[in-house]
């Protein structure tokens, strides 16, 4: 599966609103820089999520973007279709359907793999939150964080 650079940055910065604990607006720039998105890209990329109901956005000197919904109602899924249209497992699987006409052997058997493969795709994509990764993320750094003992009485 491929996804465009400008998917890939909309997830992030999707990512990156989820995150957030604070419930005010966070600076595009700071979003830009967090995720090293060109600052131009970003802005076209967060207006066309904020078309298509993701976030929300707020102007002037305490102005910047959060998100129109919480994050454990956003999936990934939604946003791939949203910005790259229908997903497909691996480059030219969607146009398999046109093998089974042919007569070569096992035509079928690979036509029913990749759908397969479709529908697990989906659904990972479709049952996977922005939540879901934030909280990944944070118990994966929890992990990491070495132990220390505060014996102090």
């Amino acid at each position: 599966m491929q996804i465009s650079s400008k998917c890939s940055y909309a997830l992030r910065a999707i990512y990156v609103l989820s995150e957030r604990t604070d419930p005010g607006p966070l600076k595009i720039a700071e979003i830009a820089d967090r995720q090293k998105i060109p600052l131009k890209f970003l802005e076209a990329i967060l207006n066309q999520l904020k078309g298509g109901g993701f976030v929300r956005s707020q102007r002037g000197v305490e102005g910047g973007y959060w998100l129109a919904r919480p994050a454990d109602r956003i999936t990934i899924g939604e946003v791939l279709r949203f910005i790259d249209g229908p997903i497909s497992p691996v480059d030219g699987a969607a146009n398999q359907a046109s093998l089974v006409e042919s007569e070569l052997p096992g035509n079928e058997a690979f036509l029913e793999f990749w759908e397969q493969v479709d529908q697990a795709l989906s659904g990972v994509v479709d049952q996977t939150t922005f939540a879901d990764l934030v909280r990944r993320d944070r118990s994966r750094r929890e992990e990491e964080e070495p132990f220390v003992a505060n014996w102090s009485i």
